[in-house]
C-alpha cells in the first residue's frame, strides 16, 4: 500500500511539474525553484518530487545540474523522444516487428522530404558510407555505416522531430539483430544494393523513387527480421 501511495505522489509531482512547463510558468533553459520550495509548493514529499525529478530528467525533460540546481532542458525533439529509443533498445520478438513496421512507414516520407534537400557534401559522406558498407568487417562497422546513412537523410527532411522519432525507432539493438541476421544468411549484397538504389535516386534528385527504394529496402530488411524472430520464438 505504501509503494502504491508513494507512485501516486511521483505521479502528481511530475504532472504539476509539467503542468508548469507547459504554461510557460517554466521555461525552456530555466532553473527550477530549490527543492523545499517545490516540496511546499506541491504540498509534496522530497522523496516523491526527486522521483518526479529524476523522471523527467530520463525522458528529456529536465536536466540536473551538480551544485546548481535543476534546469528545464531545450525540449528539443531529439531530447524528448529518447524513451522511445529505450523501447526499441529493450523490445523483442513480435514488437521489434511492430516498432520496424512503424519505421517503414514513416521513414520512406522522411527520404521523399530529404530528396531535394542534400547538397554535394552530403552525397559525398553517403558515397562513403556505401564504400565503408562494402568493406566493413564484422557486425560493428556494418551498423555504423548504416546509421550513418540512414542519419544523413533524416537530418536533411527538413523536420527535426520526424528525424528523432525515425532515429530512435531504430535503435542499436534492432540494428544488430538485422545486421546479425543478414550477415548469417549471406544477405549483405541484397541489402548493400537497396542503399545504392537509394543513392541513385537521391543523387538522380527523384523523390518517389527515394521513398520507394527506402520501402523495398525496409522491407527487405522486415523479412530477415521475421526470420530472426520466427527463429528466437521456436
Amino acid at each position: 500500500m505504501a509503494i502504491e501511495t508513494t507512485g501516486r505522489a511521483t505521479d502528481q509531482a511530475i504532472a504539476k511539474i509539467k503542468e508548469l512547463i507547459s504554461s510557460g510558468v517554466f521555461t525552456a533553459g530555466s532553473r527550477l525553484p530549490t527543492e523545499r520550495e517545490l516540496t511546499q509548493r506541491f504540498g509534496l514529499s522530497r522523496s516523491s518530487l526527486r522521483e518526479a525529478v529524476r523522471a523527467l530528467a530520463l525522458v528529456g525533460v529536465l536536466e540536473s545540474r551538480v551544485g546548481d540546481g535543476t534546469y528545464v532542458t531545450t525540449l528539443e525533439p531529439d531530447l524528448l523522444l529518447t524513451g522511445i529509443g529505450f523501447i526499441s533498445d529493450l523490445a523483442s520478438g513480435p514488437s521489434l516487428l511492430e516498432i520496424h513496421a512503424i519505421r517503414r512507414l514513416l521513414e520512406p516520407e522522411a527520404t521523399r522530404m530529404a530528396t531535394p534537400r542534400l547538397g554535394d557534401d552530403d552525397f559525398a559522406r553517403l558515397h562513403q558510407c556505401l564504400e565503408q558498407m562494402e568493406s566493413a568487417q564484422g557486425v560493428p562497422a556494418f551498423i555504423d555505416a548504416d546509421t550513418e546513412f540512414h542519419r544523413i537523410i533524416l537530418d536533411a527532411c527538413g523536420n527535426t522531430a520526424l528525424a528523432s522519432l525515425i532515429q530512435n525507432l531504430s535503435g542499436s539493438t534492432l540494428r544488430a539483430r538485422l545486421w546479425q541476421s543478414l550477415v548469417e544468411r549471406s544477405a549483405t549484397a541484397a541489402t548493400l544494393e537497396s542503399h545504392r538504389a537509394i543513392y541513385t535516386a537521391l543523387v538522380a534528385r527523384d523523390a518517389d523513387m527515394a521513398a520507394a527504394a527506402d520501402l523495398i529496402h525496409l522491407g527487405i530488411a522486415e523479412d530477415w527480421l521475421r526470420t530472426w524472430s520466427d527463429m528466437a520464438s521456436s
